[in-house]
């Protein structure tokens, strides 16, 4: 049986909007990228971080 995979992530301006990064429990990075807003960046991670709840969910079923 897997455990649940944790992750976490950074939210960093810069001069033409925000970037991102989810790192997995290792510290690896996992995705990342930039929007012109933080509205935008949060929300990109959010999605990022739930279809990887829900992949970790199927893997331990």
């Amino acid at each position: 049986m897997h455990e649940p995979r944790s992750f976490a992530y950074s939210l960093s301006q810069r001069e033409d909007g925000w970037a991102w990064c989810v790192y997995d429990e290792d510290g690896i990075t996992v995705a990342d990228g930039a929007h012109g807003d933080r509205a935008a960046a949060q929300a990109a991670v959010e999605r990022l971080l739930r279809n990887a709840s829900s992949l970790s969910s199927e893997e331990a079923a």
